[in-house]
């Protein structure tokens, strides 16, 4: 696996483990190919020689294989709780401690993959680690014409539809009046896309600073999983420890009370619909933990 940020490994998972765009039929279809997806993930980064195809393979698929003994019934577990807050008075509080789980459940599975990344690190070669930044460039310029398109309003509608799509996923269609009121605490949210992009490109230096020193002090297996392990701790740190703390929390605050929003203004039968999605969710974790493996 490739050392990538945590950002980008998490909406990752969140496409393979919950099959976003598929629906929840699809979920368990979607997870028993996620080792296939993630390797072609991997080596669209790295471009993967032969012989680092092999095990890479391998390595992707023992971890599927804990993950899928060990991570989805806590999943499951996850979606309940999600459950029981839609069907009461969710706080602020609640949905932050969501959001800390999540984060939490990432941070293991990296700290999970240490050895495979270290070993992963110390095989790239120079023209790998240029594909790899090649990569980020593609991804920042990505990320600059879908985001940072046109002035503040239009960058405040593109983020709007972006929420829009995934509380539609979750709770079926919304009125006008309702979507105008989703708008209005959508827009509430500081936008700083600069600042998003600056995260992003910072992460990614880091990232490429790490797999050069290990190529060029020719580091063993245990100073990168050290290296690796400081990199990952430190990225989850940032959004406590940096200068942007206060734009980071103010944001954080102000998308809970967005999610906040849609729960209090949701009807019986949206809620209904979330309810189901998120049952069939739980069902099919539950399925996929029991399957063999």
């Amino acid at each position: 696996m490739p050392i990538i940020h945590s950002r980008a490994l998490r909406r990752l998972l969140l496409v393979v483990l919950l099959a976003v765009l598929a629906g929840c039929s699809s979920l368990r279809l979607a997870y028993n190919h996620g080792d296939t997806l993630l390797y072609w993930w991997v080596d669209a980064y790295v471009d993967l020689n032969s012989d680092q195809k092999t095990w890479v393979k391998r390595d992707i698929d023992e971890l599927f294989r804990w993950h899928r003994k060990t991570q989805l019934h806590d999943y499951a577990q996850i979606l309940q709780t999600a459950q029981r807050q839609l069907a009461g008075n969710p706080t602020t509080a609640d949905l932050i401690g969501d959001y800390d789980e999540v984060k939490s459940r990432t941070q293991l599975l990296l700290f999970k993959a240490l050895p495979e990344l270290a070993d992963l690190a110390r095989s790239l070669q120079p023209e790998q680690i240029a594909t790899l930044e090649k990569k980020f460039a593609a991804n920042n310029a990505e990320f600059r014409k879908k985001n940072m398109k046109g002035d503040q309003d239009a960058q405040l509608k593109f983020r709007y539809k972006k929420s829009m799509e995934q509380f539609e996923l979750w709770f079926g269609n919304f009125s006008p009046e309702q979507e105008a009121q989703i708008r209005k605490a959508s827009d509430a949210r500081p936008l700083d896309n600069d600042i998003w992009l600056d995260e992003r490109m910072r992460r990614q230096k880091n990232i490429l600073t790490l797999v050069q020193k290990v190529q060029r002090e020719k580091l063993n297996k245990e100073a990168t999983m050290a290296l690796i392990h400081t990199l990952i701790k430190d990225t989850f740190d940032r959004l406590e420890r940096s200068e942007r703390k206060q734009f980071f929390d103010a944001y954080e605050a102000s998308t809970a009370q967005l999610i906040l929003t849609v729960v209090k203004i949701a009807t019986p039968a949206q809620k209904a619909h979330a309810q189901k999605r998120m049952q069939g969710w739980i069902d099919d974790f539950n399925s996929l933990a029991a399957e063999p493996h």
